[in-house]
């Protein structure tokens, strides 16, 4: 079974970017969504993420993963293809 993975974006934002290169660089299906502006989408992200309004905010399988250096951290720690595969960490 594979993850559904879900990451918040501005289009411009860095780290944005570089935690959709490692998404990529893995082949990893996931839903952008990019809400450049949009206060509405931010403060209903913000809901989800426990109230973090930075960006990116990642989510696999519903579960707030948190941002960009979060997403590294997983991959360096050898945690997150156990999530993208579906499994617990």
């Amino acid at each position: 079974m594979t993850a559904m993975v879900e990451i918040y974006t501005w289009s411009s934002c860095p780290f944005c970017i570089r935690a959709k290169a490692l998404l990529d660089n893995k082949r990893v299906e996931y839903s952008e969504y990019c809400i450049d502006g949009d206060e509405e989408a931010r403060e209903k992200m913000a809901q989800r993420a426990n109230g973090r309004r930075s960006l990116p905010q990642i989510f696999i399988d519903d579960i707030h993963i948190g941002g960009c250096d979060d997403i590294y951290a997983l991959e360096r720690q050898g945690k997150l293809d156990p999530l993208l595969e579906g499994n617990a960490a």
